[in-house]
């Protein structure tokens, strides 16, 4: 593979690969930088390429997003009828793994359906012309990125991406915290089309429908290039790790 460019035979054969979530989160899609690596490299460097140790936050995402995306594989999570992961079922069933409660379950599955009830909702998830999980890989910047969108609405002319959030009046702050604005650009960017987040509040039920202005996608692109200029300093065979340390202003 071309530090640049690729033949269309490469591009399909690697689209083909990232299909499946194994090859894509596994060690086939390591070769790539995706909008995950974007956090450790501006703000932990020396932690990139660790794998990231899974959380309660984000199985009840994957849930979520599967329970609309691919409900075929909902039964592949774990389900345990316990009122805590305190008590002596929970952690017997669960054998140290994070494994969602029966109630959480209901909770999130109620979220999916305040959310279809929605007609804008509905639409921009279940229009007419949509693919999910659709993978891509794109240059940008002079390094290659991994990406799978979870709706591509081709009726509306949209890129959709489903999320869940603790506090909907905060996800502005949280679109920064968690840079979805260089998703947002690194799909727009592949795709050709706009980007907008459907957003349900998992304290509220409340749901949030955001689209991307200009400075939003720019400060997005911003990210890539600073996230690429960290990434080729830090895996250069001649940088010292111990040399390393944050510097700012106060």
């Amino acid at each position: 593979m071309s530090k640049t460019t690729m033949t269309k035979k490469q591009t399909n054969e690697i689209l083909e690969m990232l299909k499946d979530d194994t090859n894509y989160y596994g060690e086939y899609g390591r070769q790539f930088l995706s909008n995950s690596n974007i956090r450790t490299l501006l703000n932990d460097p020396l932690n990139f390429g660790n794998p990231t140790e899974p959380h309660l936050n984000l199985v009840k995402g994957q849930y979520f997003h599967n329970i609309v995306l691919e409900p075929e594989k909902k039964d592949d999570f774990r389900i345990i009828d316990a009122s805590s992961r305190n008590t002596k079922i929970y952690k017997e069933e669960a054998a140290g793994e994070i494994c969602l409660l029966t109630k959480e379950r209901d909770e999130l599955e109620h979220l999916v359906d305040i959310m279809l009830r929605n007609p804008t909702a509905h639409d921009l998830i279940r229009d007419l012309d949509v693919e999910y999980e659709v993978p891509g890989v794109i240059n940008l910047a002079g390094e290659w990125w991994k990406l799978k969108a979870d709706i591509v609405n081709r009726t509306q002319g949209f890129i959709v991406d489903i999320k869940t959030t603790g506090d909907i009046d905060k996800f502005e702050s949280s679109a920064w915290t968690f840079n979805y604005d260089s998703q947002a650009y690194i799909y727009s960017e592949y795709f050709g089309l706009d980007f907008v987040f459907v957003v349900m509040c998992k304290k509220s039920g409340r749901l949030g429908i955001f689209d991307c202005s200009p400075e939003f996608i720019a400060r997005g692109k911003q990210k890539v290039i600073n996230a690429v200029e960290a990434y080729r300093k830090f895996t250069d065979v001649s940088f010292d790790p111990n040399a390393y340390f944050m510097a700012k202003t106060l």
